[in-house]
């Protein structure tokens, strides 16, 4: 089976390689461009691009995949399925009529619900219990294409978008591998349309999404922690409007710290107990700040923040 990659970030990258494993006849990776970054702006490959250059696999980098150069390239190629993980860009249905088999996507979500380019970070904020990886036919649409198969994972406590990412860029593989064995040559995949009526969308993070409101309970907070680790982080702001990122915490219920009287303060009101641990008043509840990176510094224990810059209790949070 002759196969055609298509992505980008590092959530592609366990399926790419498991193709190599499996020494499926990869015939081009279609990566985007390199990207300036760093703080000297240089330019630098992609997370895939580095993969595919590290197993010798010839490599396309087209700034738009519509362009009709770059189709035509795409239709002179011999092969039977394109397969696509996390790639940044959206197929025209001239690219997506060329392979026979059609064109595999890992999305990782239980589609419908979570379509968009965040679905990962949008579970954690929302509070699911539960996640998955979804493996579709894509079409011409936005995370709209019938279903091949899917995998339910739980989401722990513990979870974060960092971890479920991982978890879910492994599973997506496995499922890959699994479908194109099964899959007869020249045949498309067996799949189920998805129910439009229970889509729900997951749009691109924005660094405003990460701005903490200290006036919402502590678990929606605890929840967006979870949900904007990595990028683009929740922070708050505190002295001088001194930006700072919360980088892991703890719920807890009113009722658990309610011996201290001045935990009816008003929310973003800070709470320094005897161990030097850090509590901040929520809308319902208390959340304990575990760790904390203020800006322009590493990222540290709350009781190394609470000693370094001398917080109090009665000290207080910038609210949203």
């Amino acid at each position: 089976m002759r196969i055609l990659f298509m992505g980008t970030s590092e959530f592609a990258i366990p399926a790419l390689e498991q193709l190599v494993t499996h020494n499926y006849d990869i015939i081009g990776v279609v990566t985007q461009p390199d990207r300036p970054s760093g703080r000297g702006k240089r330019l630098s490959p992609s997370p895939v691009k580095k993969i595919a250059l590290a197993n010798n696999l010839k490599i396309y980098q087209p700034e738009k995949v519509r362009d009709p150069d770059f189709v035509k390239i795409l239709n002179e190629l011999v092969l039977d399925v394109i397969v696509v993980a996390a790639f940044g860009q959206l197929l025209p249905q001239s690219v997506l009529d060329i392979p026979p088999c059609g064109v595999i996507n890992l999305h990782p979500s239980l589609l419908p619900k979570y379509r968009g380019a965040a679905p990962i970070q949008w579970a954690l904020i929302n509070g699911e219990k539960e996640t998955g990886i979804s493996l579709m036919l894509l079409d011409a649409g936005e995370d709209t294409g019938d279903i091949i198969c899917k995998e339910r994972i739980p989401i722990k406590s513990d979870d974060t978008a960092e971890t479920l990412h991982e978890a879910l860029a492994n599973i997506g593989a496995k499922l890959l591998i699994e479908t194109l064995s099964e899959l007869p040559k020249g045949k498309l995949p067996k799949a189920e349309p998805q129910d439009n009526a229970k889509a729900t969308h997951a749009p691109r993070l924005t660094k405003e999404i990460g701005h903490i409101n200290w006036h919402e309970d502590a678990i929606t907070i605890f929840n967006l922690i979870r949900g904007t680790a990595g990028w683009p982080g929740a922070y708050t702001y505190f002295r001088n409007n001194v930006r700072l990122k919360i980088t892991e915490s703890l719920p807890h219920e009113s009722d658990k710290i309610s011996s201290n009287p001045l935990m009816s303060g008003k929310p973003g009101t800070i709470i320094v107990n005897a161990d030097r641990e850090m509590y901040v008043i929520t809308g319902e509840g208390e959340l304990q700040i575990i760790q904390v990176q203020p800006a322009t510094k590493r990222v540290m224990n709350a009781n190394d923040f609470v000693n370094g810059y001398q917080i109090k209790t009665g000290d207080c949070f910038l609210s949203k």
